[in-house]
């Protein structure tokens, strides 16, 4: 087994040989929203930066003026901060280590645990665990490596960075851990999501009377299931996830706490034909509303900023059968409610 400090300064020595040969081509990976990116037209490293990228299909998400991201619902859960994928073909790799190697050796200012460490990080790949870099196997597998989610925090990311690079045979899905899945697309797929602001219909429409319940509603078919498909398709790994987000419920938060809400939990479920409470009509002034709340004050002369959630239920289904659920995500916009006082009348 290799000792602690050996597979330190084998790491140190990746590093080492990374940020000397890394180019943005090259080492090229995080998660870029382009909608559909087949990488046509590309050659060379710039063929290759596209292959070992996350791709995304966002031709089916929400759209509009007010559109925004998805916030997670309670718990802890985040999209995945960096994972392991297919990253350098036989002959790329030998040739971008042996290259790093060379820099280090012959740069008399490198410390020499530096050279040290990519003399030894070579000698792994070269003549070591494996022989020659594996360039006798060029068509049956790759290399695979660490990949950062730059939307990730910068400690969380950079996790997957002391693995150090493993072969693989084409096709095959390593068993170790942050080996990327569709899973792994799913969750990186769902940082992506966008949905519609939230705006609903009030009555009374521009102004609302103390103690008089409001009525609040959206149409059928403003909130419709959205969705984005993630994509790695590299020499290695074909794989995708779809992750999918439907609208569930509204709630509302008055802005205020001299209010009550229709129903009291302020949640309105959505109902079977897409809409979202009931549309005030004439004749329902002495019904209660299946979705609206009352204020018990006005605004004095202001407004009151009723803030519109919707909850969005999360699923993903992916390549060879898989799929499940992510966490509920939310996202909510806020609109200005005007509350006046009743006028007596004097006889």
């Amino acid at each position: 087994m290799q000792s602690v400090a050996f597979r330190s300064l084998c790491i140190a020595g990746l590093a080492t040989v990374l940020l000397l040969t890394a180019s943005p081509s090259a080492f090229g990976g995080g998660p870029v929203d382009k909608g559909t990116d087949t990488g046509a037209g590309l050659e060379g490293d710039d063929l290759y930066a596209r292959a070992t990228a996350i791709s995304y299909d966002t031709s089916k998400n929400g759209s509009g003026p007010d559109v925004g991201s998805v916030a997670v619902s309670g718990g802890s859960w985040s999209p995945p901060a960096c994972w392991l994928a297919p990253k350098w073909t036989a002959e790329k790799f030998a040739k971008e280590t042996e290259a790093g190697y060379k820099k280090v050796a012959n740069d008399p200012n490198q410390a020499p645990h530096a050279r040290k460490g990519s003399y030894e990080f070579r000698q792994i790949y070269k003549d070591g665990k494996y022989k020659n870099y594996n360039l006798d196997k060029q068509d049956e597998g790759m290399w695979w490596g660490p990949v950062e989610n730059p939307n990730a925090p910068i400690l969380e990311r950079t996790s997957c960075n002391s693995t150090l690079p493993f072969w693989a045979e084409n096709g095959e899905t390593p068993d170790v851990e942050n080996a990327i899945t569709p899973e792994i697309l799913a969750g990186l797929a769902y940082e992506q999501i966008k949905v519609p602001g939230t705006e609903v219909t009030l009555a009374p429409k521009t102004a609302t009377k103390v103690n008089l319940p409001t009525w609040a509603w959206l149409d059928k078919g403003e909130f419709q299931p959205v969705s984005v498909t993630a994509s790695l398709d590299t020499p290695g790994l074909n794989i995708q996830a779809t992750t999918t987000a439907e609208p569930v419920s509204l709630k509302l938060a008055p802005g205020t706490e001299d209010a009550e809400l229709y129903p009291s939990s302020g949640e309105c479920r959505i109902n079977g034909d897409g809409s979202i409470g009931e549309p005030y009509a004439e004749g329902k002034a002495e019904r209660t509303p299946p979705c609206g709340l009352k204020y018990l004050r006005s605004s004095s002369g202001s407004t009151f900023m009723l803030q519109a959630t919707i909850t969005w239920k999360i699923s993903w289904a992916g390549t060879g059968g898989t799929g499940g659920d992510l966490p509920d995500g939310i996202f909510g916009t806020t609109q200005d409610v005007t509350v006046q006082e009743i006028q007596a009348v004097n006889r």
